[in-house]
């Protein structure tokens, strides 16, 4: 049985799709078209991954995808795991290609700005298709950096550190308190 930090989140069930058992799910990866012959998934249940087997799935527009579970053939059954979030196990991520990393792989990661030096560590990634945002953690202040190729010098994968060049005046904002103004 596999846990989750042994996983990755693919999505979740987002609504019934028919009164046959069918759901709408959203898959929250770059590459819908990547997922379009699942097997199986692992659906969050009561803090717990529970293997699901798919009898069939359409891939959709802007990430959504209608499923049929195997052995939930009623919308009461399916009603049950709305807004479960939806799991795979790490292995079955594409293989990136270059520079690309996963969001969740720099989680934790230091993060040392060209011009401030060290400024935090990466508590996650703020995932929206516009801008995303680097969440970066400094003590009880929390900085957001845009997730841009132009800000983010290196990664270094051996001392998990992220090297970047903020926007002027970014992380002056962050942290310059109130009394120094």
């Amino acid at each position: 049985m596999y846990t989750k930090e042994e996983c990755f989140k693919l999505g979740s069930i987002a609504r019934l799709h028919s009164f046959k058992g069918e759901v709408s799910i959203f898959l929250d990866v770059v590459e819908p078209q990547d997922f379009n012959e699942l097997e199986s998934v692992f659906v969050e249940y009561d803090n717990k991954l529970i293997p699901f087997f798919i009898d069939q799935i359409q891939i959709r527009n802007k990430g959504f995808a209608v499923v049929k579970f195997d052995g939930v053939d009623t919308e009461k059954k399916a009603l049950l795991f709305l807004k479960s979030a939806l799991y795979l196990p790490l292995e079955m991520l594409p293989e990136l290609e270059g520079d690309d990393y996963y969001d969740f792989e720099i989680k934790g990661f230091r993060v040392i700005d060209s011009n401030h030096g060290e400024i935090g560590t990466i508590n996650g990634i703020l995932d929206s298709k516009v801008n995303p945002l680097i969440e970066i953690q400094n003590g009880e202040i929390e900085i957001l950096l845009p997730k841009m190729d132009q800000f983010i010098d290196e990664i270094d994968w051996d001392t998990n550190t992220l090297y970047v060049t903020a926007p002027d005046g970014l992380i002056e904002m962050y942290l310059t308190s109130d009394e120094e103004e």
